[in-house]
């Protein structure tokens, strides 16, 4: 019995890793080059594409909109990336914004997607030059406005 379940969870793996070739769409760099240069976007929700083997747009917030907004963007049971573009004031009185990487890998998503949003993570965030933050969210307290706030000082 024990055997197979390694065998099960080898075979995971060797997807996983398979699978870690995704592309990246060139709309994925275009809209992280708009949240960072000009700042025509608040968030960006970025989604695995399996079949096409490729990361794409999901969703993009407009400048306006909250972080409450954004993470009402990401669903309840499926991973996602994300980025968030976050503005604060620094304890100087210094108008400041740091841009948040956010892999949001919910406890309830599938064992598979979780281990091809994982293996493919490093790879992705190598493509958006000007990450400053990274956050790892299994659930909405692991990236609320606290934590955002902590991480961005």
């Amino acid at each position: 019995m024990q055997s197979i379940v390694v065998e099960f969870f080898l075979h995971f793996i060797f997807q996983a890793n398979a699978a870690s070739g995704m592309a990246v769409h060139d709309d994925c760099k275009l809209r992280f080059l708009e949240l960072k240069a000009k700042r025509t976007h608040r968030f960006i929700v970025f989604k695995i594409e399996e079949k096409q083997k490729q990361v794409i747009v999901e969703k993009v917030g407009e400048p306006a909109q909250s972080y409450e907004d954004f993470t009402a963007s990401l669903p309840a049971d499926e991973c996602r990336y994300a980025v968030y573009d976050f503005d604060f004031v620094t304890a100087e009185n210094c108008q400041k914004s740091k841009i948040f990487f956010i892999a949001w890998s919910p406890d309830t998503s599938r064992v598979r997607s979780k281990m091809i949003y994982a293996s493919s993570k490093d790879r992705f965030k190598r493509e958006l030059d000007g990450i400053q933050v990274e956050l790892q969210a299994t659930d909405p307290t692991e990236m609320g406005m606290d934590v955002i706030r902590s991480r961005a000082n």
